[in-house]
């Protein structure tokens, strides 16, 4: 019987380990204003930040210029990465306590963020403190090379945004031989396969909304991605902000939005009986906590409706970028509330604290 009564659930505050916030260099696709606010209305309550910036994030001092513009500007908590580049292993290791931890881009990137070769991979797995996250964008075989490396130095290493069967299959064997390797997916690899290209792109029209890296891959993949959901460590969003503008052009840059979107496709998922919330909450807050070894956030929770039936709607988001891939997607359980510190700070579609809310949870 229907009795009329709605259940509340009361969760922790989620954390999101991959994050892109577009600032410095990039504002009119993200900053940290806006993105931090994106972040509150996803239920996240902290997040860490990837150095791919303009200027990257490289050194000390590109390092705490950003951290300065963000300590004025976040609504959540939050840490920054640094990024490993060709020589700065020494000069990177000696503020890992400060960042969020080092971040190896060994696949496609650009500028003073490439890693060439191994060698600079040498110095970073050697140089960077055990004790301090060391996450690599690594894709097939990349992948293994990368964790060839975390058993050679007997350290700790975190695969960002697993997104293939054969990635998968050959994580699982790793841990299966004790290898220290750790990994996290994103929603849109979870719900997305290339059979849903043509509602991604406008109907065909717009081939650049499907760009991103890693991409989109078969359903045979996703396929994988959950019945390996047992060896998934994390969910992060890899929000990576661009402007329709930007992603319907001649030269698309790769990305998706998605801190305003991960907890309601994963609360859609609890209802279809493909995750619990246990499952979610040890992905998306639990085991973040512990691989990156971030501090309890005080007086911290969200509160969700997990009946409530709505559409995605970029509308009503505050990311910049004014787009989500998953527009038009039906979904059940909504965040109606986010308590930060004991503050609110979001609740029914309002963000309630100011700029500079968030704390660096890294300052020394």
């Amino acid at each position: 019987m229907d009795l009329g009564v709605d259940i509340i659930l009361k969760l922790p505050g989620l954390i999101d380990v991959h994050v892109h916030m577009r600032e410095p260099g990039a504002t009119h696709k993200e900053d940290w204003d806006s993105g931090t606010s994106a972040a509150l209305a996803g239920g996240v309550t902290m997040l860490l930040a990837m150095p791919n910036t303009d200027p990257p994030i490289v050194n000390s001092n590109t390092f705490y210029q950003t951290i300065a513009i963000a300590e004025n500007k976040t609504r959540c908590d939050f840490a920054q990465f640094i990024g490993a580049g060709p020589k700065n292993a020494e000069a990177a290791s000696k503020i890992a306590g400060n960042t969020a931890g080092l971040k190896m881009y060994l696949d496609m990137t650009y500028g003073d963020l490439r890693l060439v070769n191994m060698v600079f991979w040498h110095d970073h797995y050697n140089q960077w403190p055990v004790d301090s996250p060391l996450v690599v964008h690594s894709e097939g075989k990349t992948l293994a090379a990368a964790i060839l490396f975390a058993d050679l130095y007997n350290r700790p290493v975190h695969i960002a945004h697993v997104s293939s069967r054969e990635e998968i299959v050959t994580i699982r064997k790793a841990k299966e031989k004790g290898i220290k390797v750790t990994c996290e997916v994103t929603p849109h690899h979870l719900f997305f396969s290339v059979d849903d290209y043509s509602r991604i792109t406008k109907n065909g029209k717009y081939s650049g909304r499907i760009g991103v890296r890693p991409p989109i891959t078969t359903s045979e993949d996703v396929r994988s991605l959950w019945e390996n959901l047992d060896v998934i460590d994390c969910f992060a969003t890899d929000h990576a902000p661009h402007l329709l503008s930007e992603k319907d052009s001649n030269s698309p840059p790769p990305g998706f939005p998605g801190l305003e979107t991960a907890l309601p496709l994963l609360l859609n998922a609890v209802h279809e009986g493909r995750l619990t919330i246990k499952d979610l909450l040890l992905r998306f807050y639990t085991n973040p906590r512990r691989i990156f070894h971030l501090p309890e956030q005080p007086d911290t929770w969200i509160e969700v409706d997990p009946d409530e039936e709505y559409t995605i709607n970029a509308a009503n988001q505050f990311s910049k970028c004014g787009w989500t891939p998953f527009e038009g997607c039906r979904v059940r359980g909504r965040l109606k509330k986010v308590v930060l510190r004991g503050k609110t700070a979001y609740e029914d579609g309002r963000i309630l604290v100011n700029p500079g809310y968030g704390r660096n949870i890294r300052k020394l």
